[in-house]
């Protein structure tokens, strides 16, 4: 019993030990195996990256790792002001994540966990980046492009983030323009709207003009039309009537009487009454 209790404290003991020599790397992560007390003849961090099961000794050495998968962070908003002095609130969004082959020299120049480095460094790179482009704008030009204005904010941050190893997967922002520029905007809009509606007001009274006096020229030439009608019917009622008005009136003058003298072949003149 003494010996098997013995061999089972050995083996406790072993575990225990193998325990705190040993860590496991996701795949999701890249370990930096590094010495505590030893830096290299340049000063740097003796270290180099590791995966997997990772042996070392905890008195001398130790294992430490950051995630490779993307990060998204939503920064609180602060201010920038442009070349004109108007001062403009930005809230950022990013996203980004380790460039797993520059993952030693991060750690050996921050020491810190990668959110410690997003509130500190990373911060302090948006913020420039924000600042030196702002200061390129006046308060008109940035409001008029903001697309091109976050265009040239991101290439600043990727190019700066790049070469500490972050690699820049998503960046946007929402960009708040100060009370007053937001107040006269949106004077400056309600102008173009009432604008825009007296101009159709306009357009669509002289549609309407139009329709009316197509409609009354419609009707004037149909009235003139119909009294041409009304004329010629006239005219030819008229010059019926006249002709047998002419010969009523020779009927009605007409005694009954025939002619009293003969024709010169002896033939009775004859009267014709139509």
């Amino acid at each position: 019993m003494k010996r098997i209790v013995s061999v089972v404290g050995v083996v406790a003991v072993l575990c225990v030990l193998i325990a705190s020599c040993m860590t496991v790397v996701d795949t999701s992560e890249v370990g930096i195996k590094f010495k505590k007390f030893s830096l290299t003849d340049q000063g740097k961090l003796d270290a180099v990256p590791v995966t997997g099961w990772v042996f070392y000794n905890p008195i001398t050495t130790s294992v430490y790792s950051y995630p490779i998968y993307v990060q998204r962070v939503d920064y609180s908003p602060f201010t920038v002001t442009t070349k004109d002095a108007a001062v403009f609130s930005m809230d950022p969004v990013l996203a980004f994540r380790l460039n797993r082959d520059k993952a030693v020299e991060v750690f050996a120049k921050y020491r810190k966990p990668l959110r410690d480095i997003e509130e500190g460094y990373m911060r302090t790179v948006i913020y420039d980046a924000y600042r030196i482009t702002a200061n390129k704008y006046t308060s008109d030009e940035l409001m008029a492009s903001r697309a091109q204005f976050e265009g040239e904010v991101r290439v600043m941050l990727e190019r700066s983030l790049s070469d500490e190893g972050f690699l820049v997967e998503e960046f946007t922002s929402q960009i708040t323009p100060p009370t007053s520029l937001s107040k006269a905007i949106e004077a400056k809009n309600q102008a173009i709207q009432e604008a825009l509606k007296a101009e159709n007001l306009v357009k669509q009274a002289e549609a309407n003009a139009k329709i009316a006096i197509a409609k009354a020229e419609g009707e004037a030439k149909a009235l003139r039309i119909q009294a041409d009608g009304e004329a010629y019917y006239n005219r030819t009622v008229a010059a019926s009537l006249n002709e047998l008005l002419v010969r009523q009136d020779a009927i009605e003058k007409w005694d009954g009487k025939l002619p009293e003298y003969m024709g010169g072949n002896g033939a009775v003149p004859f009267i014709n009454v139509k």
